[in-house]
């Protein structure tokens, strides 16, 4: 085992010896021993204090059942209704010194009346409020009410600048222990398919990131923010070197809309994408296995109007790759909307551009739905050319189909999600939102509903 280490040892030796021997070496030899001494400390003074712990406390209904957990008992005779308290930790980054904070979604997910507090690097402990939270983006904006400005913040970087290799600090408090740094570099960009977003796009990093890491910050050797931690890949539990982050510029947009109170405007492509798989590419005989392949088009949509074709092929926004339909979409919604975009796409093994315009999709009514039924708290909307496109409905949905969720709703209690496509109530077909009006305005003993959620089809039954 000894003799298994010589050779890299030899190695550490030689590139030692080239850079002792480097001229570039010889001419700027280190001033001091502070500069011989590598440390990340001057950067995480000045980042750290904007990364705070997120704690969520919730009551939570449940039926405790005066004869344990025997089953039969429990179904025959029922139980006592009972509150107990529900916690959960996550991360977060202050983004703004009046004390906006930015953290996952899922950190403070169903939280509704729940008590959120923030505690501050230096012990103090703030309570704080959801002012905008996104489920298919897995981000929430927190404000920290009744004290002032002056809270630490950190700047938002450009992430489209960040390359492979670079060096980034995760901070953030894993398992709960208190604040923890640890340092590592971006491992890939535009990592997509990996789960807990619906809209995926993540920079992936080595830097260790652990449960209740996520809402945290990943910081750049400038010292500003470059992503959210937001999940990990493990079969642990713990970290294995795999850790993603939602990149700041999507983080931004998102924050933006926050402050401004006005939604996200995403541009309309008017077109029905699929990946390119490995069968894609032998067929279309491509040399790489990557892109966004047009398989329909709304005539009267941008992409249709700009020029591109069904079978085309997408690789390139602005000059910036696109692997596959989330990577077009986060490249098309970091743009958001007016003006153009330049489209690079494949048609019959030629590369083509194409001017796009970024415009929004056409409106449709939203209308939020209240009431003793299950769909209280939901907004939902006819679907339209432009819904199937947000939403990733099939070209085929139609009816009505919720777009959001208000927090603590009953509708989202039921777990409810935007994209969900109303098929059935009470056995009776939705046609439109007149059809789910009329059928929601009688009050039901149990409701029995058919939901369309991707390709498959849900049955549930709800108490009334």
């Amino acid at each position: 085992m000894a003799n298994a280490k010589i050779p890299r040892l030899l190695i550490w030796f030689a590139l030692s010896l080239a850079a002792v021997a480097s001229p570039r070496a010889a001419e700027a030899p280190p001033a001091s021993r502070q500069q011989m001494q590598l440390s990340f400390a001057p950067l995480v003074k000045a980042t750290a204090p904007a990364v705070v712990n997120v704690y969520v406390t919730q009551r939570v209904k449940e039926f405790v059942s005066p004869f344990g957990n025997d089953p039969i008992f429990r179904e025959f005779f029922g139980g006592i209704p009972a509150e107990r308290l529900q916690n959960s930790l996550g991360s977060g980054v202050i983004v703004g010194g009046d004390g906006l904070v930015v953290t996952n979604n899922h950190v403070v997910k169903g939280s509704g009346e729940a008590d959120i507090r923030v505690v501050l690097a230096d012990k103090r402990e703030l309570p704080a409020k959801v002012i905008l939270s996104d489920e298919k983006l897995d981000l929430a904006v927190l404000r920290i009410e009744g004290h002032g400005a002056g809270f630490p913040h950190i700047e938002f970087d450009n992430s489209d600048a960040i390359e492979v290799g670079d060096l980034v600090l995760a901070i953030g408090n894993p398992f709960g222990i208190g604040q923890t740094v640890t340092s590592g570099i971006v491992s890939a960009l535009a990592r997509t398919g990996i789960g807990g977003a619906d809209e995926q796009y993540f920079i992936q990093t080595d830097a260790a990131i652990n449960p209740g890491n996520s809402g945290g910050a990943l910081i750049d050797m400038n010292g500003r923010l470059a992503g959210i931690n937001t999940a990990i890949v493990t079969h642990s539990g713990g970290s294995q070197g795999i850790g993603f982050a939602i990149p700041a510029n999507l983080v931004k947009l998102f924050v933006d809309s926050a402050i401004s109170g006005k939604e996200i405007k995403k541009p309309w492509l008017g077109a029905r994408l699929q990946p390119v798989t490995r069968e894609i590419a032998q067929t279309l005989k491509l040399e790489k296995v990557a892109g966004a392949l047009v398989a329909e088009l709304d005539p009267e949509g941008p992409a249709a109007k700009a020029g591109l074709e069904v079978k085309d092929i997408i690789v390139g926004i602005d000059g910036k790759p696109v692997d596959d339909p989330s990577a077009l979409s986060y490249r098309l919604d970091t743009r958001g909307i007016g003006g153009w975009a330049r489209v690079t796409v494949l048609r019959e093994g030629q590369q083509q551009a194409f001017d796009l315009a970024l415009q929004s999709a056409p409106k449709a009514a939203v209308v939020e739905l209240s009431g003793a039924h299950p769909f209280d708290g939901a907004q939902v909307s006819q679907v339209s050319p432009g819904m199937t496109e947000q939403l990733g409905l099939s070209e085929d949905a139609s009816g009505v189909v919720v777009v959001n969720l208000q927090p603590g709703s009953t509708a989202q209690g039921l777990g409810f999600h935007p994209g969900d496509v109303v098929l059935r109530v009470n056995r009776t077909k939705i046609k439109g939102l007149e059809d789910l009006q009329k059928i929601l305005k009688t009050p039901q003993r149990l409701w029995h509903l058919d939901i369309k959620r991707g390709d498959q089809i849900y049955q549930m039954t709800v108490n009334g």
